[in-house]
């Protein structure tokens, strides 16, 4: 597969998209101490910036690539930007057993990229 912008640009804004949507997601977990609906509104305005890369991901690259593709390719981006919030940021601590999960995605992931077994 070349670097077109089809190629690339899908992946560029599904990276973005899931740095917001993480952020989104997670961020308001650093202030327990916010009213739960500023960490919901907050939480939905960054959501629809989210959204606003997302959606134009999936159009460019359909063709490109399949939805399952798209979709796997966004999930692998998701767990690779949220091991790096959780953290950086939250502080966290990764085990084994994130890591054997982790491992068996993306062995899921590289079945999705394979084509049909023969």
């Amino acid at each position: 597969m070349s670097f077109t912008f089809q190629t690339v640009m899908p992946i560029v804004l599904l990276v973005a998209s899931n740095v917001f949507m993480t952020v989104a997601w997670y961020g308001h977990l650093k202030f327990p101490h916010a009213a739960m609906w500023v960490a919901v509104m907050v939480s939905w305005g960054i959501a629809l910036f989210e959204y606003w890369l997302a959606v134009p991901a999936n159009r460019i690259g359909y063709g490109t690539y399949s939805a399952a593709e798209l979709k796997t390719i966004q999930e692998v981006i998701s767990l690779t930007v949220f091991v790096g919030f959780a953290v950086f940021v939250l502080g966290e601590k990764l085990t084994w057993n994130h890591a054997v999960g982790f491992v068996l995605i993306f062995a899921g992931a590289f079945f999705i990229f394979r084509g049909p077994l023969r």
